[in-house]
């Protein structure tokens, strides 16, 4: 069993229907794991369904509404991908002001997959060395990112992986981050 490196640290998982089911639930395992508080947050109350690739997974419950969350509350963010997942966040604004909180405040973030849609909307990856979904290369290359193909890139608390077969390096890298804490904001 892993030490309690995050404990006190409360970590909020930002998602919504049509999140790649591991890629929220192995990072949300790893983190209780190491003792963080783990808060679901998604756009509406209830549940948000996970997907298995193209198939219907399991829902997740949500703990917080992200009408009602707010992101000073919280050390650090994972943004799990899933094609449908973060194509909806990057098109609700308070999804995406979230998500500028804690770029802008030097939290670590955690994204996997195509998370890493939502921080470019969130104007949060400029200057950035990042992996992510090869579909998304362009994507992040345009919006000012240094794109690298590699199973975890970390720059400056700022965590991505490529894909699910990631999640073993990705997981120890986010809490690695998370226990370092804030960092220098990539404006500063």
């Amino acid at each position: 069993m892993p030490e309690q490196r995050l404990q006190g640290r409360k970590v909020a998982v930002l998602a919504t229907d049509g999140f790649e089911e591991v890629e929220l639930t192995k990072p949300v395992e790893a983190l209780k794991n190491a003792g963080a508080q783990v808060t679901v947050v998604a756009p509406h109350p209830g549940e948000i369904q996970g997907f298995q690739h193209h198939d219907k997974g399991h829902m997740v419950h949500v703990d917080r509404e992200l009408a009602h969350t707010d992101p000073n509350n919280f050390d650090a963010l994972v943004l799990p991908g899933g094609l449908i997942n973060p194509d909806q966040l990057r098109l609700e604004p308070r999804a995406i002001e979230f998500v500028r909180t804690f770029a802008e405040s030097g939290k670590p973030i955690a994204a996997i997959c195509h998370g890493p849609w939502t921080l470019i909307n969130a104007e949060a990856v400029k200057g950035r060395t990042m992996t992510s979904w090869p579909s998304l290369k362009c994507d992040l290359k345009n919006a000012g990112a240094n794109w690298v193909d590699q199973e975890v890139v970390v720059d400056n608390g700022l965590v991505t992986s490529r894909k699910p077969d990631d999640l073993p390096a990705f997981c120890a890298k986010m809490i690695e981050e998370f226990a370092e804490g804030r960092h220098a904001t990539a404006a500063a």
